[in-house]
């Protein structure tokens, strides 16, 4: 069986704080049938050891980054975790990238230790075991393939992109507590306006870049997209690929969710049942005419949140509701819940986030939205099409490649599974809504539209394929 260590900062079930976490932690399982398989590297946060059962350390390191370190070697849900314990660097209150008093002043430091103890498995290895190739995921992982290039060492590395707005960015006075040669430090290397850019480093230096969809891949070349990379991805268009995301689908399974009444694309009662529940615990309007629509967000600008106002006015006039449950900026929370006292009965919101209620929510809502200004692949719409809750989505990255949007082509084709809208503003939003609300009053054609996408093929099979071949094509090479 072929080897591949995978490093990141998070992953599911052992620790989360968004989508890569859903990846990292599907990607093993997914490639157990493809011939490889899969190590996750993560750093041993508080509580984490607790959670692999009895573990062996593999490789120690006495100074890393300001003190000792040891690699354990444990198990958790039938995968191969590798959990680096260093408590100067992960020992903290608060979540993997902040505390109490926001983002830790070493975080530059303490996910380049990360990266340097996953170079240094994949050079000498842990124990017995090596692996035939490292993926790094995102900026917290980037300088691991960086690492490994500047060493001279040649093993394959893939560098994955989750979203490129997050670049590890901070000052070349961090040249030399980062353990970078000063004679990278320039355009082609890791340098970056001036700066250090710790994703720069890995795309510059991985033999193979990924992005979660093909078409976030397409828009980190344009400038609108690429947050000053573009010019970086252009010239490694070659090592560039697109492979979607795919989802748990047995964690997301409306017919054994315990989070619902259970129900199928052809046994749709307890979709109704969940609705009625929905409502109820939203404390809303139990009479909606129209369709009851969810976001489950983050409440930012890249999200397209300042854009509600718009949707929910026209929501509202054709009769339906919109539950909202997320958290973010202060600005946006409190725009939230102006919409619920503008619209009470019809709006309705929970700041924070709540695993469960976003399984009721999907398992409930008629629709979901995400007006998303940029979505490298995004889950929302994932989760919504298995559970019968139709996207209304924006024609950016992995929305665009995984709704397909109602037209007169598509429709007559029996092929739409969702609303797409395009350009990202508030009169297309506003548009858009109102033609969901207008298929939602035509019962045949929306019970199509809802079967169809629950029997669409959302799980990771095909794009752990594409995973496998690349990593065998690398391997080859």
């Amino acid at each position: 069986m072929k080897q591949v260590l995978s490093v990141a900062s998070e992953a599911v079930p052992l620790i989360k704080t968004g989508g890569l976490a859903d990846v990292v932690g599907a990607l093993p399982a997914a490639l157990a049938g493809q011939g490889w398989q899969m190590r996750m590297m993560l750093p041993a946060y508080p509580g984490l050891l607790g959670k692999l059962g009895e573990t062996e350390v593999v490789w120690r390191d006495e100074a890393l980054f300001g003190g000792p370190a040891a690699l354990h070697l444990g198990r958790h849900g039938g995968v191969d975790v590798l959990a680096l314990e260093a408590a100067h660097l992960y020992e903290r209150e608060g979540g993997p990238y902040a505390g109490p008093h926001g983002d830790y002043w070493d975080n530059a430091e303490r996910f380049a230790a990360l990266c340097w103890a996953a170079a240094a498995v994949a050079r000498d290895g842990a124990g017995d075991w090596r692996p035939d190739v490292l993926h790094a995921h995102d900026w917290q992982g980037a300088l691991a393939p960086a690492y490994l290039r500047y060493w001279g060492t040649n093993v394959p590395t893939v560098l994955t992109i989750h979203n490129v707005a997050f670049q590890g960015r901070v000052g070349t006075d961090k040249i030399g507590a980062l353990r970078l040669p000063y004679e990278a430090c320039h355009p082609g290397g890791y340098e970056f306006w001036g700066d250090v850019s710790m994703l720069k480093a890995g795309l510059t230096t991985a033999d193979a870049i990924t992005t979660v969809s093909p078409r976030y891949a397409e828009e980190l070349m344009r400038a609108e997209y690429g947050q000053g990379l573009e010019g970086v991805m252009v010239a490694r268009a070659s090592a560039l690929t697109g492979i979607l995301n795919g989802i748990d689908d047995t964690v997301w399974n409306p017919e054994a969710d315990p989070e619902c009444a259970p129900f199928s694309a052809t046994k749709q009662a307890g979709k109704a049942k969940n609705r009625k529940a929905l409502l109820e615990e939203f404390q809303m309007d139990p009479e909606l005419s129209g369709p009851l629509m969810v976001l489950v967000s983050r409440l930012t600008p890249q999200k397209g949140i300042d854009l509600l106002p718009a949707a929910a006015e026209a929501l509202v006039e054709a009769g339906g509701g919109l539950a909202i449950l997320g958290s973010g900026d202060l600005w946006a929370e409190d725009m939230v819940r102006g919409l619920a006292t503008r619209f009470p009965g019809r709006v309705s919101v929970k700041i924070g986030y709540d695993e469960g209620l976003s399984h009721r929510m999907f398992a409930g809502g008629d629709a979901v939205l995400v007006p998303s200004r940029f979505e490298p692949c995004g889950l929302t719409q994932l989760y919504g099409l298995r559970y019968g809750c139709v996207p209304l989505v924006a024609a950016v990255g992995g929305l665009a490649d995984t709704v397909i949007g109602a037209s007169p082509a598509t429709l007559a084709a029996n092929a739409a599974t969702g609303v797409v809208f395009h350009p990202v503003d508030a009169l297309a939003l506003r548009q858009s809504v109102r033609q969901l609300c207008s298929l939602y009053a035509d019962r045949k054609t929306w019970g199509a539209m809802v079967r169809r996408g629950m029997k669409a093929d959302l799980g990771w099979g095909a794009s752990a394929a594409r995973y496998a071949a690349l990593y065998d094509r690398l391997l080859a090479a």
